[in-house]
């Protein structure tokens, strides 16, 4: 085992050109480090709300309409933001909405949707896109916050208790099915299914 210790330990301090084994293994371990923290840093910058609506002009458009909802302002003080509803939490999930999202910075770049006209001729495209993602995630993003078992259905109004009831009963339907438009104004809905 000695022996088998000492030629690891040899390798390691052979030089390689210019320099050891073992510097390029500790270099390239401190270069990950340093590029992982600076990744990390920058993935969690993107994820305030400040930077989603300085990037995607959104200040004038979805967050002007967010301000006037539930989601916004309510009496328990809680708050939800960009990052809340439209980024998931789980690690791979986050990285597959970056990379779509920066679909949506390409668009204000070049134009797309950089004004507000411009918004709304994609508004509905944009809303479906959103609503089949919730859709395919039976709306996680939702229960990160509301939670079928934790309702007290008592407290709701008769029409919400039963339709969260049956939903929650049947399993069927997910919180965008009902709330599209919760925390936007919806787009013009003419052809949609049960508008």
């Amino acid at each position: 085992m000695k022996k088998l210790l000492m030629i690891g330990w040899k390798t390691l301090m052979k030089p390689s050109g210019y320099y050891s084994l073992g510097a390029l293994v500790i270099g390239g371990f401190v270069a990950g480090v340093i590029f992982w923290g600076g990744f990390n840093t920058a993935l969690e910058f993107t994820n305030t709300e400040e930077f989603c609506i300085s990037c995607h002009s959104m200040e004038s458009n979805s967050y002007e309409e967010l301000k006037t909802t539930i989601h916004f302002s309510n009496r328990s003080g809680v708050r939800a933001t960009c990052p809340d509803c439209h980024v998931p939490h789980k690690w791979t999930n986050k990285i597959a909405a970056k990379i779509r999202a920066s679909k949506d910075v390409w668009g204000w770049l070049f134009g797309t949707v950089n004004t507000r006209e411009k918004f709304l001729v994609h508004r509905r495209s944009l809303a479906e896109n959103e609503w089949r993602r919730l859709k395919a995630n039976d709306s996680l993003e939702c229960r990160n916050c509301h939670n079928f078992d934790y309702m007290d259905f008592t407290e709701q109004s008769d029409r919400a208790a039963y339709q969260h009831s049956t939903a929650l009963a049947s399993g069927e339907k997910t919180c965008i099915d009902c709330h599209k438009g919760i925390a936007h104004q919806l787009p013009d809905m003419k052809g949609v299914e049960g508008w």
